[in-house]
Formats: structure tokens, sequence, C-alpha cells
């Protein structure tokens, strides 16, 4: 599973990016974004649907 945690640091590295960057990608807004929620899935097997957890998660990424 490590290309999943390659492809995990990869892209939450690039969501921090263009969240400090422009608040958003080509994708939308980083508040209304699946994307992060979806590559922890992949990541750890696990699914936040807690809206609370979603944005401390995306809020721990983003800040990075």
């Amino acid at each position: 599973m490590k290309y999943f945690s390659d492809v995990y640091k990869k892209e939450t590295k690039t969501c921090a990016r263009l969240f400090k960057e422009r608040q958003g990608c080509h994708w939308g807004r980083c508040a209304e974004c699946g994307v992060i929620p979806l590559l922890y899935k992949f990541e750890t097997g696990e699914v936040v649907k807690d809206l609370d957890e979603i944005k401390n998660l995306k809020n721990e990424i983003l800040s990075n």
C-alpha cells in the first residue's frame, strides 16, 4: 500500500499549496471539495462521515 501513501502525501501537499495560493483548484473551492476525504479513505480505509470531522481533517491538511 506504499503507492497509496505516496499518492496521499503528494495530493494533500498539492491541496495545501493551492489552498494557500488561491483557496481552490480547478475542481472548485476547498470548503466544498471532497478530494481530501476521498484521499483519506484510500489511505486509511476509514470513511469520514461526520461534517465536523471532515472540517477538522481538511483544516489539518490545508494548514500544512
